[in-house]
């Protein structure tokens, strides 16, 4: 028997890049949506307001629940090592940009508690975020 040269050979190779494409794609919808699913792993009651701004996405994203937790970028820290990592994070990025997420029900001197040790860290801009009411 004489092989057949019109294609109707067996097939012996693989194509592989609408493999690599579809891969790429979802991994471009997970970098994409992982920022979203990061902020809603720490619960906190954020208060209310009716005049607010949208956060700054490249904010550096502190966190406080109502257990007195804090996260740094999502990271459990202690007030001591959030004031460290800051300082060598300015040191790094002199105009570093730090969203504060706080639960409605913390006293206010705790809050001022952390954002002292955010400014002591050499942090200038500091937003606090609240809910849309």
């Amino acid at each position: 028997m004489a092989a057949v040269a019109d294609g109707e050979g067996p097939i012996t190779g693989i194509n592989v890049t609408p493999l690599v494409d579809i891969i790429l794609v979802v991994l471009i919808i997970f970098m994409a949506t992982a920022p979203l699913i990061h902020n809603r792993a720490m619960k906190v009651d954020l208060p209310k307001a009716a005049q607010h701004e949208k956060a700054a996405t490249e904010a550096l994203q502190v966190v406080c629940n109502a257990q007195h937790e804090l996260t740094l970028a999502g990271r459990k820290v202690t007030e001591e090592q959030l004031g460290s990592e800051l300082k060598t994070m300015v040191l790094r990025e002199a105009d570093l940009r730090v969203a504060l997420r706080a639960d409605r029900n913390l006293p206010y001197g705790d809050i001022v508690q952390i954002l002292d040790v955010v400014r002591a860290a050499g942090v200038h801009k500091i937003g606090l975020e609240v809910k849309a009411k």
